[in-house]
């Protein structure tokens, strides 16, 4: 997370695991609608959240609860991966620290801000699902189970990934994509563009990777 203060980063912890709390075992049924803020509520010092690092209009801030769109990044993530239909998503305009560490690609996480950025799913199936979210000593971890057996899998990936320059300014972009399998076959059943991702950068990168924009 780049240079940003240690302490902020503990603290991000103890938010999560509050958080998570909120969340872990909830059950959506068929027609339901999952909300993360309608789970988690305002992020209180009431409610035991501390001073975390968040991220608002382009900048690195601290605010009470700072730090839990790492648990909206692994929601959405998990998501993709099931049925279930994401209907109100968002993302950071740009993008704040490098690439180390990182194992999801870039711009496949999602933002969410008390009370109206948030991150809702729908289950339009006739299955329910029920979402795991936990803490270990190292990671912020979760599973989505359902009632019956799904026939297929979702597979994630990023394509036409770059770096550009424009007007003094670092650019990224990438896509998102989603690959619909048949469990049984193993065929492909179709593919969707999921996100189209433009951002700009704020660290310092290599000027030899950058391509100019007209």
């Amino acid at each position: 997370m780049g240079d940003s203060d240690p302490q902020l980063q503990e603290n991000k912890i103890v938010n999560l695991s509050i958080a998570s709390n909120k969340i872990d075992g909830i059950v959506i049924h068929p027609g339901e609608i999952f909300s993360f803020w309608e789970l988690v509520g305002k992020t209180t010092k009431a409610k035991g959240y501390i001073e975390g690092m968040q991220l608002s209009r382009g900048d690195v801030k601290t605010g009470v609860g700072g730090g839990i769109c790492q648990l909206a990044n692994l929601l959405y993530w998990m998501a993709l991966h099931t049925p279930l239909t994401i209907i109100e998503r968002h993302h950071h305009s740009f993008d704040p620290f490098p690439d180390e560490g990182r194992v999801l690609p870039f711009g496949s996480g999602a933002s969410v801000f008390f009370n109206f950025v948030d991150l809702r799913f729908l289950n339009k199936t006739e299955h329910s699902f029920q979402i795991r979210v936990w803490l270990t000593n190292q990671h912020l971890k979760g599973a989505i189970y359902t009632n019956e057996q799904v026939h297929y899998s979702y597979h994630i990936e990023e394509r036409n990934h770059m770096f550009s320059k424009k007007k003094d300014k670092n650019y990224r972009q990438n896509e998102i994509w989603r690959k619909k399998i048949d469990k049984r076959t193993g065929n492909c059943i179709n593919e969707v563009l999921l996100i189209k991702n433009y951002a700009e950068v704020k660290y310092e990168i290599h000027l030899e990777s950058i391509s100019p924009l007209c």
